[in-house]
């Protein structure tokens, strides 16, 4: 049952992480996306065959493991926004924060669960269960993101932050940025860094 609630859960967490990306790009003066139809909701075009289906799957049947994953990255031109080191920074946040305000909004729909319901006590009870999934996957979802380690969207952010030589240098980690997060995650070392980080920012907008 946690199963068929977190997927669909996540699949729209990650398609709305995207479309974040796209349409900031868009304001900073790139249509890319718009272009290649991926500004858009319909999950279709972003479904990554081992980020949205095989690795949820692989968390949803591992006993202790959080539930992650991503979508097909939405193709950005950076020559094409209007100041391309700011830019990418700012596109490249827009996902993340499209995720906390979802977790945002969970919260706070919680808390007007708690204090004021008219509802049935047993719906109330299944809304608070979706809502707490719809704010910890939105939590840890942005936290995993922002680790600098290509190509999440933190190493993007830290490119776009460093001297240009440096953010050369670093880019070429990109090539190898899979095996280290596969690495990671198989040694349990992303539970280690991002569940604890996710879990006081859970605990913070959650009240419990």
């Amino acid at each position: 049952m946690n199963l068929i609630i977190q997927l669909p859960i996540l699949l729209f967490s990650v398609i709305f992480h995207e479309y974040a990306h796209g349409w900031m790009a868009e304001r900073r003066g790139d249509d890319t996306a718009r272009a290649m139809g991926r500004l858009t909701f319909n999950p279709l075009p972003h479904i990554d065959l081992f980020g949205t289906i095989i690795l949820p799957l692989i968390c949803a049947l591992s006993p202790g493991s959080f539930m992650i994953g991503w979508a097909k990255p939405v193709p950005v031109n950076p020559h094409r926004l209007d100041n391309p080191a700011r830019d990418m920074v700012l596109v490249s946040l827009a996902g993340p924060l499209a995720n906390f305000l979802l977790a945002i909004i969970a919260a706070f729909l919680m808390w007007g669960l708690r204090t004021v319901s008219f509802l049935p006590a047993s719906i109330t009870e299944s809304l608070f269960i979706l809502l707490q999934f719809v704010l910890v996957i939105n939590v840890v979802l942005p936290v995993f993101n922002l680790i600098p380690i290509p190509p999440l969207d933190g190493s993007k952010v830290l490119m776009g932050l460093l001297p240009p030589q440096a953010a050369y240098r670093y880019a070429q980690m990109e090539p190898y940025g899979f095996y280290i997060i596969i690495l990671l995650m198989m040694t349990g070392m992303f539970t280690r860094i991002v569940w604890p980080i996710a879990a006081f920012i859970v605990y913070y907008l959650g009240g419990s």
